[in-house]
């Protein structure tokens, strides 16, 4: 735990939505140190926002773990490439599939490329998500505020609801939300009311699908080092970033790996409608 990085970070900035490469320290997703013993075997998974940040790291600890996945993301077609050659590396089959999530009909491909080249869908992280900073209001656009609920939460119910008819009994759902469902962050009004709508969606969905045997469950990270730290907050935010938690530094992703993959594994057959908090030792209430 104390080799990890710990703040201040030099000053650094990235345009929207960031890539790995340019990060300083890079952060660490578990490439070096994630050990899998066999816990998905043979399962599918899809992970959104997978080229980078937790999403990488899942899909990292998900192929060690014995689990082929698709990895669906944006444009940030080198991170993908890269995290497709881990996956490739761990013996696994990885499935790049390019786009936005904003519309219905590309949610619809992901799950439909999923079945027809993994062979079917075990597991789904609804992952990516958009976030900008902003000090006031008024600053906050008509635009600015539909894509952060169309990408964060609308996505997350287009993806689920074309997922559920392929899952069987056994199967889990997994959904990022943030400890800005519970802290929210004031400079990220809308980032945090659509990772509470996530929460909610979360708990409402695990009572909806336990008859079909279909777990749902969130995970709500503090601050986690990734591509979205410096492409969407201030400078001195970046340099302090972490900073505010017990632990007194930020969360590198392959942290956060484990929880997604209990989450996943069979043996949590009576984890559903939960919320697992990995923040540094901050409460959620």
């Amino acid at each position: 735990m104390e080799n990890f990085p710990r703040p201040p970070f030099k000053r650094q900035t990235q345009p929207m939505p960031g890539t790995t490469d340019r990060m300083d320290p890079l952060p660490d997703h578990g490439e070096n140190s994630y050990k899998g013993s066999g816990r998905l075997q043979g399962k599918k998974a899809i992970i959104t926002g997978g080229d980078s940040g937790i999403g990488r790291a899942v899909a990292i600890a998900y192929a060690r773990e014995g689990a082929d996945v698709l990895i669906s993301y944006l444009n940030e077609h080198e991170d993908a490439k890269s995290t497709k050659a881990l996956v490739e590396e761990a013996g696994r089959k990885a499935v790049l599939v390019a786009g936005d999530i904003q519309a219905s009909a590309h949610c619809e491909k992901i799950v439909e490329t999923a079945v027809n080249e993994l062979g079917g869908i075990d597991i789904l992280v609804n992952n990516a998500a958009h976030q900008a900073s902003f000090p006031d209001i008024a600053d906050i656009t008509d635009e600015e505020w539909e894509l952060t609920f169309r990408v964060n939460i609308h996505a997350m119910f287009y993806l689920t609801r074309a997922a559920v008819p392929h899952m069987k009994p056994g199967s889990s759902i997994i959904n990022t939300a943030s400890i800005n469902a519970d802290a929210p962050n004031p400079i990220l009004l809308a980032y945090a009311t659509t990772k509470g709508a996530i929460q909610n969606f979360t708990a409402g969905l695990a009572q909806m699908l336990a008859d079909k045997g279909i777990r749902a469950n969130a995970v709500a990270p503090g601050p986690i080092w990734t591509p979205l730290i410096p492409s969407t907050l201030p400078e001195d935010s970046v340099m302090n970033f972490g900073k505010q938690v017990p632990m007194k530094r930020p969360g590198q992703p392959v942290e956060l790996a484990s929880t997604y993959v209990m989450l996943a594994d069979p043996l949590s057959s009576y984890v559903s409608g939960a919320t697992i908090a990995v923040t540094g030792g901050k409460p959620i209430l």
